[in-house]
């Protein structure tokens, strides 16, 4: 009999209509609301009766009455709690725009994320002993937000991960973006999704957020709309992302929150169990840009097939870390991917995906000079991220998952994190 860090998850089947609409997608009936002048762009599929002005008081009326009443939900009785709060406002050189919070508390899971990136902010889950602990790293304030930090809980975007020498063809055409992470461009540029204030929408059981990134931002063609979801329920938090476009343009959207599963603040996390369901995975080169072929996991360090625990495999192996790409079964199904457990407290998260790859990061720029939520400092392999996305490099390696979206498609992924403890 498996232990329980070593038992394999189940392989669920696709969801299908409820999971879809469970994850913020859309729903299946009902027309497109029109755009408003003014407003935020309605999420496609939405029902006509929240659209409109009417629409718009439906939808803040519960949050006004749980504002004003000082209740801890927006919707009284639902099985996910919704609260907003206000987060902070802006400096005058990003806008001076107001930050809110909202809080997603289930049973077993709270979730903060605030319309500054789409940022989760803190994530509590129960451990074995049944307390509830903060497992991402963060900030207490707006301003460790604002200031350069290593994208803590942001959402990544138009391009997650590096585009090598920043550059890019499509249709002919050839794109310079910036070099933020020189020789590279890297996660969107220097100002990418992470740094913008974004419109939120409250749901029943999460938050959808919209921005509109104009033709050229940060280099990229086209106008893209895009809306990032967060739906709750019980321990699974569901990450949906949705993006059109007018001109055919790269689309790789990602969240990069880093988990430590004894909790932020933690030194270290090589007492964690991390397995990977696949079967290869992208070499890089010096600059961790792919070299467009793929490798066996087969008798290397990269076979996470079965649980590691991550400081003996990397003394066995002489690693210093990973940051690699894992590629993934491609489907359009809901699908396992991957799995973190913590022995001592039990807490676990596996990885369900609809997307290509994930990158498997262990912080290892992490260097203890920031200072986090309750003054705790984050040193090297403090902390873990799973980030799926498409394959790193994909817009200049044509064996790659296509990572361009083209008018009239649309960009649609889902990620759900599911949270247990054994």
């Amino acid at each position: 009999m498996l232990s329980a860090s070593a038992r394999r998850p189940e392989r669920p089947a696709e969801r299908g209509a409820a999971a879809s609409r469970a994850a913020g997608e859309v729903p299946p009936h009902g027309a497109a609301a029109e755009e408003r002048a003014g407003a935020s762009v309605p999420f496609p599929g939405s029902r006509s009766a929240w659209a409109g002005p009417r629409g718009f008081l439906l939808r803040a009326l519960p949050c006004v009455l749980s504002s004003l009443l000082r209740l801890p939900s927006c919707f009284p009785g639902a099985m996910t709690e919704v609260a907003s709060e206000p987060f902070g406002r802006l400096p005058p050189e990003e806008g001076g725009g107001a930050v809110e919070k909202f809080v997603l508390k289930s049973e077993r899971v709270k979730v903060e994320v605030i319309s500054w990136g789409c940022t989760i902010t803190a994530l509590e889950t129960r451990g074995r002993d049944g307390s509830p602990l903060d497992v991402v790293l963060g900030f207490d304030r707006l301003a460790g937000y604002v200031n350069k930090h290593p994208y803590f809980g942001a959402v990544i975007g138009r391009v997650a991960n590096r585009i090598a020498n920043g550059k890019f063809t499509v249709e002919g055409q050839e794109y310079q973006l910036a070099l933020n992470n020189p020789p590279n461009s890297l996660h969107g540029g220097n100002k990418g999704f992470d740094k913008v204030l974004w419109t939120p929408e409250v749901l029943v059981n999460g938050i959808r957020f919209f921005r509109r990134s104009p033709e050229g931002e940060e280099g990229y063609p086209g106008e893209l709309k895009v809306w990032v979801t967060y739906t709750l329920d019980g321990g699974e938090l569901a990450i949906n992302y949705r993006a059109q476009s007018s001109n055919t343009t790269p689309v790789s959207l990602t969240n990069h929150t880093y988990f430590n599963l004894a909790g932020q603040g933690s030194r270290d996390i090589y007492d964690h169990e991390f397995s990977i369901e696949a079967d290869s995975y992208l070499p890089v080169d010096d600059t961790l840009i792919p070299t467009g072929t793929m490798a066996a996991v087969q008798d290397t360090a990269f076979d996470l097939r079965k649980p590691v625990e991550l400081g003996r495999h990397l003394q066995k192996f002489q690693l210093p870390g990973f940051d690699h790409n894992f590629c993934l079964e491609q489907s359009e199904a809901r699908r396992y991917c991957a799995r973190a457990h913590h022995p001592p407290s039990g807490r676990t998260v596996e990885v369900y995906t609809t997307q290509p790859g994930i990158q498997f990061y262990t912080g290892n720029f992490l260097d203890g000079s920031l200072k986090g939520k309750g003054g705790s400092v984050y040193p090297k392999h403090s902390a873990f991220c799973l980030e799926t996305q498409n394959w790193p490099d994909a817009v200049n390696k044509p064996r790659f998952p296509s990572v361009l979206l083209r008018p009239g498609e649309e960009y649609n992924h889902t990620t759900w994190l599911k949270f247990t403890a054994a």
